[in-house]
C-alpha cells in the first residue's frame, strides 16, 4: 500500500472512531450510565450492609454481589429493580469503554505507547467489571441466580484437574492480590478522585468525598487482597474448599480473633465506597488520567 492509501485508510479510520466517540458521549447513554454508577454504589452499600450482619451473626446472607443482587430480587420490584440494574451496569460498561476511542490515537506515537496502553487497559478492566455485573444481575432478573462462591469453586476445581492447572490458579491468584493492591495504593494516594468530575462538584463536598472514597477503597483492596491470597492457598494446596471469592473473604475474616469488629470495619469501608459511587454518579468523569 502506497503512503497516501495508508493516509487514506488511516484518516477513514479516525472518522469511524470520531463517530462513535458521539455514539458513546451521546447524553442519553450518559444519563443510563449514570443510573449505573448509583447500582454500583447502591450494590456496595448492600454488601456493606450484608456484612455488617454477618459480623454480629444476624443473618447468613452472602456477603458479595450475588448477595446484594439476591437481597434486590427478595424486595419489593425486585425484577424490574434487577432489569434497571443490569441494563444501567451495561450501559455504564459502554460509557467507560468509550474512553479508549479517545486515547487508542496514542498507541500510534511510539513515545507514548506504554502510558497509553496502561491507560486503555484501566479502561477496559473497569468495563469489563461493569459489563459482568450488569450480566449477573440480568441473570437474577431472569430467575437464574447462582452463588459467586460456588461457582469460583467449580472454575478452581476445573483448572486444578488440566495439566498446569495449579500453576493457572496461582497466576490469577497473583493477578488478584496485584488488583487488590492496586486499589489500596489508589486508595491511600486518593488517585481515585479523577473518576470525579472535580470542576463541577462543590468545594465544600470535595474533602467529605475524598476522605469517604479513602476509607471505600482501602477496604475494597484489602478485601480483595485476602480473595487473590485464598486462591493462593488453593494452587498449593490443590483444595478448592480454599478457593473463595468475596463473601468467603469476609468469611475468613470474621473467624479470627476480634473478627466482628475487623469485618464491621471492613464492612464501613464497603458503605464508604458505596457512599464514594453515588458521588461520582452525581459527578462522573471517566478520564482515569485527567
Amino acid at each position: 500500500m502506497t503512503a497516501s492509501g495508508r493516509r487514506v485508510l488511516l484518516d477513514r479510520v479516525h472518522g469511524a472512531v470520531d463517530r462513535a466517540r458521539e455514539v458513546t458521549d451521546h447524553p442519553v447513554l450518559t444519563h443510563v450510565a449514570r443510573v449505573g454508577l448509583i447500582a454500583y454504589g447502591a450494590m456496595h452499600l448492600l454488601i456493606g450492609y450484608l456484612a455488617l450482619r454477618m459480623a454480629w451473626g444476624i443473618g447468613d446472607d452472602d456477603a458479595d454481589q450475588t448477595g446484594a443482587l439476591q437481597t434486590v430480587a427478595d424486595g419489593p420490584a425486585g425484577r424490574a429493580l434487577l432489569w434497571t440494574i443490569g441494563l444501567g451496569m451495561l450501559a455504564l460498561a459502554l460509557w467507560q469503554a468509550g474512553e479508549v476511542l479517545l486515547w487508542w490515537r496514542g498507541l500510534l506515537d511510539r513515545d507514548h505507547r506504554a502510558r497509553t496502553a496502561l491507560v486503555i487497559a484501566k479502561c477496559l478492566a473497569k468495563a469489563v467489571v461493569y459489563a459482568v455485573l450488569g450480566v449477573t444481575a440480568l441473570l437474577f432478573a431472569v430467575g437464574l441466580e447462582y452463588e459467586a462462591d460456588d461457582r469460583l469453586q467449580d472454575l478452581t476445581d476445573e483448572t486444578l484437574e488440566i495439566p498446569g492447572g495449579s500453576v493457572m490458579v496461582a497466576v490469577v491468584a497473583v493477578g488478584v492480590v496485584a488488583v487488590g493492591l492496586y486499589t489500596l495504593v489508589r486508595g491511600i494516594t486518593g488517585g481515585f478522585m479523577r473518576d470525579i468530575d472535580l470542576p463541577a462538584a462543590p468545594d465544600r463536598w470535595e474533602p467529605l468525598i475524598e476522605h469517604v472514597g479513602r476509607v471505600g477503597y482501602v477496604a475494597k483492596g484489602v478485601a480483595f487482597g485476602l480473595v487473590g491470597v485464598l486462591l493462593w492457598r488453593a494452587a498449593l494446596s490443590e483444595d478448592v474448599t480454599s478457593a473463595t471469592g468475596l463473601d468467603g473473604a469476609m468469611t475468613a475474616i470474621a473467624g479470627v480473633s476480634a473478627g466482628p469488629w475487623l469485618l464491621t470495619a471492613v464492612a464501613a469501608g464497603f458503605l464508604a465506597f458505596g457512599g464514594y459511587a453515588l458521588a461520582r454518579a452525581r459527578y462522573p468523569d471517566r478520564d482515569p488520567s485527567s
